[in-house]
């Protein structure tokens, strides 16, 4: 591997480690050259499907374009980068075991949804409303009252019995 300090290429693996989730094998590097380190990572190839745009256009999946589209509903949001790139590898991992070889934008646009709903409910709100394409407040209040509204089973849970 070529260094990116100096462009030497000998280098040396001085550490390897394998993630905890077994996905990727980190390995710390250094420069035969320059001796400045450096941080690698090896997963393993698996394409992911073409995906069918609505006007039927194909277009190779691109994780910049999903990344983008975190980082826009997540804007000035406090969500750890760590846990935004964990709800990527979510994504991706169920777009590899669905074993299609295409898929409509709108379930890429589902699973970005459902992601966002675990990390953080107002970028979720965010992205909903362009996603769908609010046109108007009860639309709006709609998506609010699905977040905000606890599910059945806490209902019961939390709700006294009157004597």
């Amino acid at each position: 591997m070529k260094c990116p300090f100096c462009s030497h290429p000998d280098t040396q693996v001085v550490e390897t480690r394998v993630a905890e989730d077994g996905g990727f094998v980190r390995r710390r590097r250094q420069c035969g050259h320059c001796e400045k380190r450096f941080t690698t990572y090896e997963r393993p190839e698996v394409s992911l499907p073409v995906i069918v745009k609505k006007d039927g256009r194909r277009i190779d999946y691109d994780r910049s374009k999903l990344r983008g589209s975190f980082s826009l509903a997540l804007r000035k949001r406090p969500v750890p980068i760590d846990k935004v790139d964990l709800a990527l590898e979510h994504v991706e991992d169920k777009l590899r075991t669905l074993g299609a070889r295409e898929v409509q934008t709108h379930l890429i646009g589902e699973l970005v949804m459902a992601e966002l709903q675990k990390l953080d409910k107002v970028a979720y709100i965010r992205y909903a409303s362009v996603y769908r394409s609010f046109e108007d407040i009860d639309q709006f209040k709609s998506i609010v009252d699905e977040v905000t509204t606890p599910p059945p089973a806490a209902k019961k849970d939390g709700a006294r019995k009157k004597d």
